[in-house]
């Protein structure tokens, strides 16, 4: 059972309203001032991220400015399969529909044929990544995953992804992107054999979030420092990496921009965060934040915008899903990809909220000013270091990789 998580208490909502007062004044000087490709300091984005209203266009102004200086006119996603290749998991947090323990309706392992049944499906319709999402070593908690992980042959669910992702890599063109969760410097190394890309949110660095009745209560694999471990440790092998943050879980401004500072300093330090991603708290009635409210819509634009302008040489990510109806005033706010869209699967973390169907992504982009276009689940900038490094099996990772990327490192269009 889940347990309960409160909703935000009067002390919790009154921090947040004081952390916005101090930082409310007009920020117009500073707006005015700014230097498209210059990173901005903690103390700006604290004013920016509690910015008036009569401020957001021009902090909006401002972030396209850093991003059209980064990558002008062109937006991308990655066309992909979700594969939830198992969703036991023994963390238990507040906003989640994913997990499941044992015996749960819709609990499931799945088998290397599902596994490679899917791969194949999204092959033919031209997909190129192959996401996986799992629980966090359900193993450790449930005697039922520890069978199943035995009747399959494998010790543990990490050496299950890695025999799933090199499954997929021999057997289809799709590049596999795990989700697994706290990795060691030797998982972080295996996996990195069998897939050019992997990610692990971030999500947030406030440890109270972790107390009794808060969204991460009894989630172990939460704790902020085990989760920049792992990012850090992704950073020292040069593993492209992809993170982010969760708004509206608890957290309060000055919450979102230190996580974001957290993940600047890491990519400062190792060069490797190839994606942020901001991402918004949906409500959903089987969950214990049920009753929590959502982030505004003015919320996600300011966090997108100060997030562009923290780290205005890093693709920006916002789930287009997760924002309808309103998506494309994103691209206002500075994004530049859509993340992963699936014509074969749905967001199994979000199944009530279907990806936008991909010509309606194109002509909203269009309609912004921007060309879609279709990435790997590794970002251009980084296939030459990975081109270059000794893959798994004589290089068969780097053959993958040259045989999807076109000639600007995006994904090699398909023959009519």
């Amino acid at each position: 059972m889940h347990p309960r998580v409160a909703e935000p208490s009067i002390v919790t909502l009154t921090a947040i309203g004081k952390t916005a007062a101090k930082h409310s004044a007009s920020c117009a000087a500073d707006l005015a001032d700014l230097r498209p490709g210059s990173p901005i300091s903690r103390d700006l984005a604290l004013r920016l991220i509690c910015c008036p209203d009569d401020d957001l266009p021009a902090l909006l102004a401002a972030a396209r400015a850093a991003r059209d200086n980064f990558k002008p006119g062109v937006v991308t996603y990655s066309r992909k399969v979700f594969i939830p290749l198992t969703n036991l998991c023994r963390d238990y947090c507040g906003y989640c529909t994913f997990r499941r323990d044992p015996g749960d309706p819709g609990a499931h392992t799945m088998t290397p044929e599902e596994v490679l049944a899917v791969a194949r499906a999204g092959e033919n319709l031209g997909c190129t990544e192959a996401l996986f999402s799992l629980g966090d070593k359900p193993e450790l908690l449930f005697p039922e995953m520890r069978d199943t992980l035995h009747q399959l042959g494998y010790k543990s669910t990490l050496h299950y992804l890695e025999a799933m992702c090199e499954l997929v890599l021999r057997e289809t063109s799709l590049l596999p992107h795990p989700n697994p969760g706290l990795l060691s410097a030797e998982w972080i190394a295996r996996l990195a054999a069998v897939s050019p890309s992997m990610g692990l949110m971030l999500e947030t660095t406030n440890h109270a979030l972790l107390a009794p009745g808060a969204a991460h209560d009894n989630a172990p694999d939460k704790v902020p420092a085990k989760r920049l471990r792992t990012i850090e440790e992704a950073g020292k092998q040069q593993v492209p990496f992809t993170t982010g943050l969760l708004i509206g879980i608890g957290e309060g401004p000055e919450d979102r921009v230190d996580t974001l500072l957290a993940i600047r300093d890491l990519h400062d330090r190792y060069g490797h965060i190839q994606e942020v991603i901001v991402q918004n708290f949906r409500a959903k009635p089987t969950i214990p934040m049920a009753h929590v409210p959502e982030p505004s819509q003015g919320e996600m634009l300011r966090a997108v915008a100060v997030t562009r302008l923290l780290m205005p040489n890093v693709n920006i990510q916002a789930p287009p899903n997760l924002n309808a109806p309103y998506y494309e005033e994103l691209l206002d706010a500075g994004i530049n990809d859509w993340g992963g869209i699936s014509p074969l699967t749905p967001d199994y973390i979000n199944p009530e909220k279907p990806w936008p169907h991909l010509e309606q992504l194109r002509l909203r982009a269009a309609s912004k000013g921007f060309e879609l276009r279709q990435r790997l689940p590794v970002y251009p900038e980084f296939l030459p270091a990975l081109i270059s490094r000794p893959g798994l099996r004589n290089g068969l990772l780097s053959e993958k990789l040259q045989a999807a990327r076109d000639g600007e490192g995006l994904a090699r269009k398909r023959a009519a």
